[in-house]
């Protein structure tokens, strides 16, 4: 995008990050949405919790700056943030809840960014970047390189440089990073961790934009039903085959393998512990960074699936003709309207009802009227002779929630992870369906629960007849606290 006078103009004008920095209380709204957003990694909040968290914020600032530095209330200034003149916040209602819930935009997030790199940075490394943009040219290239003798001589020669590597080190000549080099990576990895958090909004962002788009194509398609199915259906999914859904699919598929997992545990406590990295004094939650990424990315992952059952609810038929419909009386009031515009009516042409109120005295209200009261005749009971097997009530199934919940608690210590049907395995059901339901919503009252509805596991168990039921969940994974 070339960056002229008339471009640089219009983003001024139009664009919600330049907007936020020329904003008159704009230290208040960027400090404010940094640290109830970025700083603890939180991608929704709801409105009670954010107006109790900008009453604290508002209060602060009053005793230092005087109460008519801030005259409005944490109510008004959040409904302000998320107008469309402004576009810092996005108001939405969570799927079956009616309070609403605040989220950060992509605009707002990259105005946070650049006032962070704002400050003075004590150490600004090189090394690593020119590094990474070498390995990505050779990535792209062999990548995209088809002559199978090229790719081979690559693959050997690359071979030859670890084996005279390996060669050196089993002589005693063993090349480490000095403190230098390892800040300097490690200043790298800080960053690209971050701006891969920041990735996640955007990437959502785009997605609900390509989904707007497919639902316009639907409301204007004035042909038929079967022939609009034919062409947006006719890819696997409209919104998980586009650039955005192909890249975030790979990444999950990445970050949800249990070995990657651990092995980026494993090499941040190693990193972690390293005498330069320690001087630097980094932030105790870079120990659970993948976490943050595979929170955020659950995240967009569900939002996705959000979209395409909205878009499969937006194409069945009620909707379909319900959209047809308002789309043809729209079509009828242009039509008209353009028939007139040469030559509009005298006088009053379109009846418009008046507004009323409906009064309701208290004195019309209908008094309480105190329910009847049953009379019970005192009979006389006669002991019957029916035969009952007074046994069933002895035999009633008993799920023992606190001792499922002791099991799931157990499995997470000695691994970072571990799935539901895991935790069924080693503790074989006893009680059926009837415990397998109480452990999935012991697993959805999980403070961290992650569902892959992508992949599938099998759990089996024996009833007391020996018959062996068996029953198919998506891939629930219980990852361990702290």
């Amino acid at each position: 995008m070339p960056l002229d006078y008339a471009t640089l103009d219009l983003l001024r004008q139009n664009h919600p990050a330049w907007r936020l920095l020329r904003a008159q209380h704009a230290p208040l709204v960027a400090g404010f949405l940094h640290r109830v957003f970025i700083a603890p990694n939180v991608r929704t909040l709801s409105q009670a919790d954010l107006v109790e968290a900008l009453e604290d914020e508002l209060f602060v600032l009053r005793e230092q700056q005087g109460e008519d530095a801030f005259p409005g209330s944490a109510q008004s200034y959040l409904n302000d943030w998320a107008e469309n003149d402004k576009g810092w916040l996005r108001k939405f209602y969570l799927p079956g809840t009616d309070e609403p819930h605040f989220d950060l935009t992509p605009a707002t997030e990259k105005a946070l960014a650049w006032l962070e790199s704002l400050t003075e940075r004590a150490f600004v490394g090189t090394e690593s970047r020119l590094l990474t943009l070498f390995e990505l040219l050779r990535q792209m290239s062999e990548g995209s390189q088809t002559d199978p003798k090229v790719r081979i001589a690559e693959l050997q020669k690359r071979r030859d440089d670890i084996d005279t590597e390996i060669g050196c080190i089993l002589a005693g000549d063993i090349p480490l990073l000095d403190d230098t080099a390892l800040k300097d990576r490690f200043q790298q990895f800080l960053q690209l961790a971050r701006e891969l958090l920041t990735d996640f909004r955007e990437v959502e962002h785009n997605f609900r934009i390509l989904d707007r788009r497919v639902r316009e194509r639907i409301a204007l398609w004035d042909g038929t039903k079967g022939a609009l199915l034919q062409e947006i259906m006719g890819e696997r999914d409209a919104i998980a085959d586009s650039d955005q859904g192909k890249s975030f699919r790979a990444f999950w598929d990445f970050l949800m393998s249990q070995s990657r997992q651990e092995e980026l545990s494993s090499l941040l406590e190693q990193v972690l512990a390293l005498p330069p990295i320690v001087e630097t004094k980094p932030d105790p939650r870079l120990r659970r960074v993948h976490y943050d990424w595979l929170e955020a990315g659950e995240h967009t992952q569900r939002t996705v699936a959000l979209l395409s059952e909205q878009l499969r609810r937006f194409l069945d038929d009620k909707a379909w003709l319900e959209n047809r419909r308002i789309m043809d009386i729209l079509h009828d009031i242009e039509t008209h309207a353009l028939a007139l515009r040469g030559d509009p009516p005298a006088g009053e042409f379109i009846p418009l009802l008046l507004p009323s109120l409906s009064i309701e005295l208290p004195l019309e209200r209908p008094l309480y009227t105190p329910s009847h009261t049953p009379l019970i005749t005192q009979i006389a009971l006669d002991e019957g002779d029916a035969e009952i097997d007074t046994a069933v009530l002895y035999s009633q199934v008993v799920v023992d929630k606190a001792e499922l919940a002791q099991n799931i608690r157990q499995e997470p210590q000695d691994r970072s992870q571990v799935s539901l049907g895991d935790v069924v395995s080693r503790h074989p059901l006893r009680h059926g369906l009837a415990e397998l339901v109480a452990y999935l919503q012991l697993a959805g009252e999980w403070s961290h629960t992650v569902v892959d509805e992508e992949e599938e596991e099998q759990v089996r168990w024996q009833t007391e007849t020996g018959i062996t039921r068996q029953a198919t969940l998506p891939h629930i994974i219980l990852l361990r606290n702290g």
